[in-house]
């Protein structure tokens, strides 16, 4: 810890910064006539292509309507039954879908919601009539519902954990209070005076949902329609097409869907101010709404349910396939039980499996690192995180990846090095930085300070305090964090396909190459080893500090 005071964060911010600004640069420069590219050509020919317009359109909408209502069920989740048993087992059981990679829950999804998922079986014949699975698009359907469901279910618990950690940041609980002394119902009255203090605090984790929503690539090619797919998984072909043309008409799309995003982004701010002035002329009219508390209430633990039991179930269809022998329609259960796909796969799986680890490790342990060094920096030397350290700090997840991944891969061709692993890890480090940086950050603050004081005082330096007190103190923290960070390398896809340049093979990637051949048992047995990778680490984060401090409550963490 004896680095210049400004080393470690400066390091942080060139790697959340200059990986985006140099990869718009060389993506966004064929698009603009530069690198060989003839001027407006690739836009011309971006715009001649037909899926243009519904492509957009999806992008749009589907982006929306799953922020949208991911934002609606937290709010009514916390509306309706903060404070009770049931908000804390919805909270319990929501928590742990935080560490589902999105490709695994979109794999469970599917596997439930199919033709012949297994909701179908579970209700046929008795209750449907059906013999054989209906002729029904519901995955993959051209609106993109299944995509929205399926992008909600994992940002509920995204915005709840970000909803609840804002909590301690506003008086918004004591203003509730107030609004039920003054007799607003329990729901009505958290909507109108707490909510808005905890949007403030949560605007740009909701903003980031957003981005990610309309750019989506993993999630859109496993439930998004195909003909035309959304805007992201289109420009995604162009780069891997064997065509070289086609990387200009990929980069005047990558920049089509920047401005699709800031568009949206715009219109989201738009949307907001106008939710502002439509409640407060509610709270300034008075009125209470009683007869609206009780169907709000049921409405969001029925959605909040609904979110829980659809992941896990689709986590426990995919269990299912990777084991099923025989299985017909409309059967609910496999006739057999067999291990003879693990076999199959076994061998290749355990290889991508372990680079899945190694890559996961390495970018966790080296955001920990900086973040662990920005934080106890910001402790010695009184730094703080204003508006702008804020905006940097979620700058990787707003920017499409669609929009600078490719330019990054542009760069390493121009530089001469090659793809491969390091440049994956590196990668990752730019997305698993800013999750490692929100969970271990409140935990940092909420250290008590006067036991560094203590110890000052008994002739301990600063980085004897860190090392003998600070660490210890949050190693239950410092261990999810981890865990956090590592789900996130785990779950990412874009990185890996383009910067590993078909030289790494993670399990996600592996997993979203299954989704063209169509076979279940092989996907659900990718998807499911991708689900115990990232739950791993969480599993030894609440087993460590429970093992080491046996006997001290206080330093075992959750």
């Amino acid at each position: 810890m004896s680095l210049p005071r400004a080393t470690l964060p400066a390091l942080t911010i060139a790697l959340l910064t200059l990986p985006v600004g140099l990869g718009l640069f060389f993506t966004l420069a064929p698009a603009l006539g530069y690198m060989g590219a003839p001027g407006a050509a690739p836009f011309m020919r971006l715009m001649d292509w037909p899926g243009i317009a519904p492509a957009t359109r999806l992008s749009l909408t589907t982006g929306f309507a799953a922020t949208l209502l991911s934002l609606t069920i937290t709010a009514l989740i916390a509306a309706g039954w903060h404070g009770t048993r049931a908000f804390t087992a919805l909270q319990r059981l929501l928590s742990p879908l935080l560490s589902v990679p999105h490709a695994a829950a979109a794999f469970g999804l599917a596997f439930l919601i199919a033709p012949s998922g297994w909701l179908a079986r579970t209700l046929s014949p008795w209750l449907t009539g059906w013999n054989r699975p209906p002729d029904l698009l519901i995955v993959q359907d051209s609106a993109g519902v299944a995509l929205i469901a399926g992008l909600t279910a994992k940002e509920v618990p995204f915005l709840l954990l970000m909803l609840l950690a804002a909590r301690s940041q506003t008086r918004s609980e004591a203003h509730a209070r107030v609004a039920t002394t003054l007799g607003y119902p329990r729901a009505i009255g958290w909507l109108l005076v707490a909510f808005p203090a905890l949007y403030a605090q949560i605007r740009l984790p909701v903003y980031v949902v957003l981005a990610y929503s309309m750019s989506v690539v993993d999630v859109a090619m496993i439930l998004g329609p195909n003909t035309p797919p959304t805007l992201a998984v289109q420009i995604t072909r162009w780069m891997a097409d064997p065509d070289l043309s086609l990387r200009g008409v990929a980069a005047a799309g990558a920049l089509w869907q920047l401005a699709l995003v800031l568009a949206g982004l715009a219109l989201w701010r738009g949307l907001e101010a106008l939710a502002a002035r439509a409640g407060t002329a509610l709270a300034m009219s008075g009125r209470r709404l009683p007869r609206l508390n009780a169907p709000l209430r049921a409405l969001g633990l029925a959605l909040g349910l609904a979110v829980a039991l659809s992941v896990l179930a689709g986590l426990a269809s995919q269990a299912l396939w990777s084991v099923a022998g025989y299985w017909s329609f409309p059967d609910a259960l496999p006739d057999a039980l067999s291990l003879r796909t693990w076999g199959r796969h076994g061998p290749m799986l355990w290889p991508i499996a372990v680079t899945t680890l190694l890559i996961a490790t390495l970018a966790a342990l080296a955001a920990l690192s900086l973040v662990t060094g920005c934080l106890e920096a910001e402790a010695r030397h009184g730094f703080r995180m204003g508006p702008a350290g804020r905006l940097i700090l979620y700058l990787p997840l707003l920017i499409p990846q669609i929009a600078f991944l490719p330019g990054l891969q542009v760069l390493m061709l121009t530089l001469g090095l090659r793809e491969g692993l390091w440049p994956v890890v590196l990668s990752h480090l730019t997305f698993v930085l800013p999750y490692t940086l929100i969970a271990l950050s409140g935990p940092f603050h909420a250290v008590d300070t006067r036991y560094f004081t203590a110890a000052a005082s008994l002739g301990a330096g600063p980085t004897r305090r860190f090392w003998r007190l600070r660490l210890p103190l949050l190693l239950a923290p410092l261990l999810t964090a981890f865990a956090v960070g590592f789900a996130v390398s785990v779950g990412q896809y874009l990185p890996t396909l383009l910067l590993g340049g078909g030289r790494v093979t993670t399990l996600t990637t592996e997993a979203v190459a299954l989704t063209s051949g169509g076979d279940r048992r092989a996907i659900g047995a990718y998807a499911l080893a991708q689900t115990a990778a990232a739950l791993l680490p969480f599993a030894l984060a609440l087993a460590i500090p429970r093992l080491m401090f046996a006997g001290r409550n206080g330093m075992r963490g959750g």
